[in-house]
């Protein structure tokens, strides 16, 4: 993968969301978390989304959900991804409620909805970890 094209694809890290990043290194999905409802939400906002309330703190979460959708990619999208095609595009549920889009590795060739996931953590890339998801079951990415 072309590292230097990739990084440039991520977000900037801000103290808004430096828990989350901070988390990842820590190999550790944390989320936002509202103090009023209880209810997670990704990505980061300022207000919850249920009951608008402004007051949250950041909880680690069990990096499990459920396989929604996905897509293979095989078009070159992004020049970071070239080495890597096909890859896969994966829409998870998390058993906390919010979605998240990220990739799906070491995937079986045959993947049906609702397959249970669980996250992995891939540092190296600007000095930060990067959150994907492998099928539950499988050995964590060495």
């Amino acid at each position: 993968m072309n590292a230097e094209s990739y990084e440039r694809l991520l977000p900037e890290i801000t103290p808004a969301n430096r828990p989350y990043w901070d988390g990842l290194a820590e190999n550790e999905l944390r989320l936002q978390c509202c103090d009023a409802c209880g209810e997670y939400r990704f990505p980061d906002s300022e207000v919850c989304p249920r009951c608008l309330s402004g007051s949250f703190g950041w909880r680690a979460v069990s990096g499990k959900g459920r396989l929604w959708s996905w897509i293979r990619m095989h078009q070159r999208y992004f020049s970071a991804f070239e080495e890597v095609r096909p890859y896969l595009v994966a829409y998870v549920k998390l058993d906390e409620g919010p979605a998240v889009i990220s990739t799906l590795v070491e995937a079986p060739e045959e993947l049906v909805p609702d397959l249970p996931v669980r996250a992995v953590f891939e540092p190296g890339f600007s000095e930060r970890t990067i959150l994907k998801f492998a099928v539950q079951g499988q050995e964590p990415l060495t």
